[in-house]
């Protein structure tokens, strides 16, 4: 009798949700946290800052096993990166954050506010911090940024500037009133709240 099922296919799969077990456990697996929400270290200046919102999907609902990944500057606008020859080499802040939803579709990073920094052509890009999206259902994460919507340079930056006016608020984090330096960001994936994302 013949095997009526093809040998040798492998199924498609999804980047998540099973990355979250190993790639943000934060104490509910037996693992060490490789990376953290908390970017603060103590040689760090600038403004310290909370970010925080929730992940939707496209009929509205939390999702509560996204990850999310951050890149920024720190405060003076340099990169913790070889290519950054601004960057100084004796701080310890890194600029990089990882962090899982939790049942809420809630997610929070504690860093500093970025500076301004230099575009392709050397103009200032408005204080920004790139984020990458991982969620079940998707073949390829997503790439966005934050904004701040206190910053006057949001104006005249380069990047904004492409995205139609209409849905540029969909990449303005707002700062919670009464709350200090806590910055309320929503991330919805499909919708008509979509966030703007990047193809890069």
């Amino acid at each position: 009798m013949s095997n009526p099922r093809p040998d040798g296919i492998t199924p498609s799969q999804t980047v998540g949700p099973y990355f979250k077990y190993g790639l943000t456990p934060n104490g509910e697996y037996e693992w060490n946290d490789a990376f953290t929400s908390n970017l603060l270290t103590p040689d760090v200046s600038g403004e310290r800052i909370r970010v925080e919102g929730k992940v939707y999907d496209g009929d509205g609902a939390v999702i509560p096993d996204c990850m999310l990944e951050i890149w920024q500057a720190d405060s003076q606008g340099r990169f913790s990166d070889p290519q950054d020859a601004r960057a100084l080499p004796n701080s310890s802040f890194k600029g990089f954050g990882r962090c899982g939803t939790d049942k809420s579709g809630g997610y929070a990073f504690d860093t500093i506010k970025p500076g301004l920094v230099p575009d392709a052509d050397g103009k200032p890009q408005a204080p920004h911090i790139g984020l990458a999206v991982f969620a079940r259902g998707m073949l390829l994460h997503l790439y966005t940024r934050i904004y701040f919507d206190d910053e006057a340079s949001n104006a005249t930056d380069s990047t904004l500037a492409l995205v139609p006016a209409d849905r540029r608020a969909t990449l303005i984090a707002r700062r919670k009133a009464g709350a200090g330096s806590v910055y309320t960001f929503d991330i919805h994936l499909q919708g008509d709240n979509e966030t703007v994302f990047f193809d890069v």
